[in-house]
């Protein structure tokens, strides 16, 4: 059986890109990220409490791809930084809801300028219509994925 007719030609395979871009994002961002002192997890974790105020662990840790014990441990982190405070004790059940600072706020503002121009140049060789079909694109095939 001839391997080269069924295997994935990598310069073609979408998931093989999709790695490789991926890749490439990360390290643009981290690169971005760290004379701010920050880690893309950091990063996500903080535009995630912006965006949805009181999350749990469980849920900021489900937004990064995170385990609960590393978000656990960055929150520790963040909450001793004075980036994000959390109630001592739970209003219900075991949540312990958490919320950005200003510190955390003004350290986001920084950090989302930061990755908007990572965004940015990862797109720069699109037009404006070539790059709102390739999101659409990302999210359908994103779509299909989960469906199945």
């Amino acid at each position: 059986m001839d391997v080269e007719s069924n295997g994935i030609e990598l310069p073609t395979s979408v998931g093989y890109l999709l790695k490789e871009a991926a890749t490439a994002l990360r390290l643009a961002m981290e690169a971005v990220l760290k004379p701010l002192g920050m880690t893309v997890t950091h990063y996500s974790c903080l535009e995630l409490l912006a965006q949805r105020p009181g999350l749990s662990n469980s849920e900021l840790a489900r937004g990064a791809f995170v385990t609960r014990q590393s978000m656990n441990v960055l929150l520790q982190s963040l909450e001793r930084a004075g980036q994000v405070t959390r109630p001592e004790q739970p209003s219900s059940g075991r949540v312990l809801p958490t919320e950005l600072t200003a510190e955390g706020r003004a350290l986001l503002a920084q950090a989302s300028a930061a990755v908007r121009g990572v965004e940015d140049r990862m797109k720069s060789g699109l037009s404006p219509a070539e790059q709102a079909a390739f999101a659409d694109q990302l999210r359908r095939s994103i779509g299909a994925l989960a469906e199945g």
